[in-house]
């Protein structure tokens, strides 16, 4: 007797660009984003490369007219710890870089960048706290709060740790890619090393094309997650046109997330173009465009009086900017198990692609 049951297809991995396999291994929170620049720099050398006080980065590409400049910006920085006290036993205490949920931090092995020595170093350590059969059954119900938590990293005094680490070094949470079916990929970092993959991808594939009509920069800027600020001051700088900020949107196809609050958004769905009072509706009109052109899906998402990305700060730049905003759907945001479809990515690089290829230079942004 056989089985006559069909054999189901093989489960599809798509490989990671190794250039974003790269940026989000770097350990680069907010401030401290020198290790994950160095990687976006190094693969910068199609263009006019610059950089600035914050650790902000811009390639730059000529179109054939000189204005307008239209820049694609994602930043480079993530979430994580700063290190506030080294204690006599050896231990370490810490706040945190950017939005947490303290419960994340829980049992977690952590990556710390040591300024001790010529040179920076990693080492690794353990985020450690009371255990469970040491609290009291009131305490058991209560929440974990970054108080009652510490960093081991093995010295066996205070004397022996302040000779590896001093206060004010970084830590990230040590957690390697992850490949699932699906060509789906699973990182720390991928808000928003995603973003700034994205604007340094656009740029890359712009140059190989031979440019444009309009000069297209990509940039990757610094410091989104404790206040917006490479956002804004590169926008001053540069003072471009137009610009489209790349971050990354909640997945709302995950279980308790409500699509009527947060918009239908899935893994696999192709890039989210932002409509919203605080964005151009001509940059949001030509995002639509240019997808409706390419044939390409997409969703929208509304925003009321923020979007909560460098958008915010680059729209109110200078005199204003004409500024749009692209997501990337991502689920488990600001943990160690963000999850991305990486056919999303490559969505979103198309769409800007084309955008950028359809403006021309007597385009008008003004409201």
């Amino acid at each position: 007797m056989t089985d006559s049951a069909e054999t189901p297809p093989p489960l599809e991995f798509a490989a990671t660009p190794p250039l974003l396999d790269r940026l989000v291994r770097a350990p680069a929170p907010s401030g401290y984003e020198e290790p994950a620049a160095a990687v976006w720099r190094q693969a910068a050398d199609f263009g006019d490369l610059r950089t600035d006080a914050l650790g902000s980065s811009v390639v730059t590409v000529a179109g054939r007219a000189e204005r307008p400049l239209a820049v694609i910006v994602g930043h480079i920085d993530e979430i994580g710890l700063v290190v506030t006290h080294i204690d006599d036993d050896g231990y370490l205490w810490f706040e945190t870089i950017g939005g947490w949920d303290p419960q994340i931090l829980v049992g977690q092995r952590a990556r710390l960048v040591s300024s001790v020595g010529s040179e920076p170093t990693c080492l690794p350590g353990v985020i450690g706290k009371k255990p469970i059969h040491l609290l009291k059954p009131e305490d058991r119900k209560k929440v974990a709060e970054i108080s009652t938590m510490h960093i081991d990293i093995g010295a066996v005094d205070g004397e022996q740790a302040r000779g590896m680490v001093r206060v004010g070094d970084p830590v990230v949470l040590d957690a390697i890619p992850l490949q699932l079916p699906n060509g789906r990929l699973v990182s720390r970092s991928l808000d928003n090393r995603l973003g700034s993959y994205v604007a340094l991808e656009v740029a890359r594939r712009v140059a190989e094309a031979g440019g444009v009509e309009v000069s297209v920069a990509g940039a990757a800027v610094v410091q989104e997650e404790i206040g917006l600020k490479g956002g804004g001051a590169t926008a001053f700088s540069l003072a471009p046109d137009l610009a489209v900020a790349v971050d990354v949107t909640h997945a709302t196809d995950a279980p308790g997330i409500s699509k009527q609050e947060n918009g239908d958004h899935a893994l696999g769905s192709g890039p989210v173009i932002g409509r919203g009072s605080t964005l151009s509706s001509k940059v949001s009109a030509g995002l639509v465009e240019a997808a409706e052109a390419i044939g390409m899906d997409f969703t929208l998402e509304a925003s009321g009086a923020r979007t909560g990305t460098d958008a915010d700060a680059i729209q109110i730049a200078r005199g204003g900017i004409a500024t749009g905003l692209v997501s990337i759907p991502l689920r488990y945001m600001h943990s160690t198990v963000e999850m991305v479809q990486l056919s999303d990515v490559e969505a979103v690089i198309e769409l800007l692609v084309a955008f950028v290829g359809r403006l021309g230079a007597d385009d008008d942004f003004g409201r």
